[in-house]
């Protein structure tokens, strides 16, 4: 054949460059392609559940692209060689087949449609499809033959060819993909969601109102005081306990206060038998544990005890949902009064605020794997009640006593140290 009748070789050549670049788009595509979305998705389009039954068998699937993919270059390889004899003659034709022959495959049967094929995999994969499906059916028995044999070389090299991929996700994984999900869900649906995954990650302990906070019924105080406090307070349910929280007798609901101050029965006896039975529960408990169990016992109110027994605090289902939904309004009254701002980042903090409350008013990363509130952080810090006001370090965060007394600091001023630095700057 010589150089005027070349365009056949030519045009042969340009469709196995095609066919090639198909191939190296489809395994690119396949293999792209977001299995959670795809599942999904197989409930509304032809072309997903062709990709999810191909996908389904993946080692058929990579034996036919790659089958045909090396059957295709080979035949390329051919095809250049004799052009390059036409026009350069038998000497010098292997080396510039092998050199043109190199560049075309990787420019337009490897890079482009990889990239392309990379950027919308479910667009190539679903077409594609249409294709493979077909041609994995006719191919079958070679393919099969093929696998059989890379099996056997797979399991001489020490690995098990049936493992099947493991595609679940643990909590940290789940929470990085809903982090790259900023431009799918909104900034209150992502806080929601990685508030329910931190669930498992938190105890009762975390979130509870300490035993110093707690605000409930003592009947050994006069009935007008108790009135009072019934009438006062914010709270929709309260201990009811005599002489010391410890010895909490039950749970009144300030409702039934208003119903029996109608009837004037409101007394210190109806105030314990209108009482429900108190739900103890152990300060260890994961929140993911308590939601349940607050829904098995159809409970909102809980009592934290220690190991010994000793009231710790107090937790309800809402300061759980707190968790998932963020702080209602008149929690978030609280937290203001306890985290104050004096200056861009900066902020005087109550010693009794919680590292999580504060983490989560402030976006700082505070360590949370060790004392539970500022106070106590502070002091694991120093080692000791200061005598007068001090500054330290936590991290990346500078520290300044602001107030303290005989037992507890206080008042803490922290900074972060990149805003100490800006304004030192």
């Amino acid at each position: 054949m010589d150089a005027s009748n070349s365009w056949v070789l030519w045009a042969t050549l340009l469709c196995l460059l095609l066919i090639s670049a198909f191939f190296s788009g489809s395994e690119t595509g396949m293999m792209s392609l977001n299995r959670y979305r795809l599942r999904h998705q197989r409930k509304r389009s032809s072309g997903a559940r062709r990709a999810a039954k191909l996908l389904a068998k993946p080692d058929q699937l990579i034996g036919l692209i790659l089958i045909g993919n090396n059957a295709v270059n080979i035949l390329a390889a051919i095809i250049a060689n004799m052009l390059a004899v036409i026009y350069v003659g038998p000497t010098a034709a292997p080396w510039v087949a092998t050199a043109t022959l190199t560049i075309l495959v990787l420019v337009f049967s490897e890079i482009t449609p990889k990239s392309i094929a990379a950027q919308n995999p479910e667009w190539f994969a679903f077409k594609a499809s249409h294709i493979l499906k077909p041609m994995l059916q006719l191919l079958s028995p070679l393919i099969w033959t093929v696998n059989q044999l890379t099996n056997t070389l797979i399991r001489l090299l020490g690995f098990d060819p049936k493992k099947n991929r493991d595609d679940g996700l643990d909590t940290e994984e789940l929470r990085s993909l809903v982090d790259s999900s900023t431009h799918k869900i909104s900034d209150n649906h992502q806080r929601m969601l990685k508030g329910i995954l931190d669930l498992e990650n938190v105890t009762i302990e975390d979130i509870m109102i300490p035993r110093n906070e707690a605000v409930g019924l003592d009947l050994e105080d006069p009935i007008e005081d108790v009135v009072e406090q019934i009438f006062n307070s914010q709270y929709s349910r309260q201990p009811v306990y005599e002489g010391d929280i410890n010895n909490v007798i039950g749970v009144f609901q300030v409702r039934k206060g208003h119903h029996l101050l109608r009837a004037e029965t409101l007394s210190h006896e109806a105030i314990k038998r209108f009482s429900e039975e108190p739900y103890f529960i152990p300060e260890g408990t994961t929140l993911t544990t308590q939601l349940l169990n607050f829904q098995k016992t159809r409970r909102r109110f809980a009592i934290v005890v220690d190991e010994y027994g000793e009231v710790q605090g107090l937790v309800t289902l809402e300061d759980i949902l707190e968790e998932i939904v963020g702080d209602f309004t008149s929690h978030a009254a609280h937290q203001d009064h306890e985290i104050v701002e004096r200056g861009p980042g900066s902020f005087i903090i109550d010693g009794t605020a919680t590292i999580r409350e504060i983490n989560k008013s402030t976006g700082w990363l505070l360590p949370t794997n060790g004392p539970k509130t500022l106070n106590g952080l502070a002091l694991e810090q120093l080692q000791r009640i200061p005598d007068g006001n001090v500054s330290f370090r936590v991290d990346r965060y500078r520290c300044e006593t602001e107030e303290f007394n005989s037992v507890m600091i206080k008042k803490i001023a922290v900074t972060p140290l990149w805003e100490a630095e800006r304004e030192e700057d």
